[in-house]
């Protein structure tokens, strides 16, 4: 649900649920003030245990996203250096399947490119998925034709090799895209958070002391749900996941091939 909103759109929530609590916490504090004899210690020790436990699990969510986050770009590197592999490896083949192969494999990187872009998940997505694996497909025969040309070659066989490890790759990377921090834990941190400022501007209210140090304190805790939210979103938040691998290698790919057609023995 999250990933879907825009960057304003996921702000104006957490600021709403952020700050709404807060406001809540300091109108009930000071219609109670005339108690605070009663409720000063209780609510003293209630907030500060909460604040405590809301920090571990502020913690425990950013953690987890920017452990995705990681992942996600290191697989775009993998996924990039993959295709180049195989785009050098292509180039000592024999013709025709040489020419088919290079031309696929430009292709196949621009598909690559689209998937970075695209959200998750998306009809976008899902046709950049199935348009890679056609690609896939094409390569694969190609492969096997130049196996069955030559079976004895090396050249085959180290392509053969590098065009598997792209293939799987495009599995890891859609595996990452789609791995996100769970609904649960996101929800429990929203909760929590507003929960523990709730409470800290009731009992700050109840003390009649100045609204200023719960209202920084809302801001730097809607500020890091942002981020935490934000690393869980690769194509559409402010915190992306670069392509530049994939558009480094698809700019060299312009240039003529490095190395020339090997003659047939």
């Amino acid at each position: 649900m999250f990933f879907r909103l825009s960057s304003w759109e996921l702000a104006l929530i957490l600021v709403a649920v952020v700050f709404g609590a807060t406001a809540i916490g300091l109108v009930l504090g000071r219609f109670l003030r005339h108690r605070s004899e009663h409720l000063r210690e209780p609510f003293g020790v209630l907030q500060a245990a909460l604040l405590g436990l809301v920090g571990l699990v502020l913690a425990f969510g950013l953690a987890l996203a920017v452990g995705r986050y990681e992942s996600r770009r290191a697989a775009v590197v993998d996924d990039a250096n993959a295709i180049g592999t195989t785009y050098l490896r292509a180039q000592t083949l024999h013709e025709p399947t040489r020419t088919q192969s290079l031309r696929r494999l430009v292709r196949y990187t621009d598909i690559s490119i689209r998937l970075s872009d695209a959200i998750p998940g998306s009809a976008a997505s899902r046709d950049a998925v199935a348009d890679g694996s056609e690609l896939q497909r094409q390569l694969w025969a190609l492969a096997g034709e130049a196996l069955a040309d030559a079976p004895e070659a090396s050249a085959p066989r180290l392509y053969v090799e590098t065009l598997n490890e792209m293939i799987d790759m495009q599995t890891v990377r859609i595996a990452a895209l789609n791995n996100r921090v769970p609904g649960a834990v996101l929800a429990l941190e929203v909760i929590f958070a507003a929960a523990a400022l709730g409470l800290l501007a009731f009992y700050l209210a109840l003390l009649g002391r100045g609204v200023l140090p719960v209202l920084l304190a809302a801001a730097l805790i809607g500020c890091l749900l942002l981020v935490t939210f934000d690393l869980d979103r690769p194509t559409r938040g402010l915190i992306q996941i670069p392509s530049t691998p994939l558009t480094s290698l698809r700019a060299s790919m312009d240039l003529p091939p490095a190395a020339a057609a090997p003659a047939r023995g």
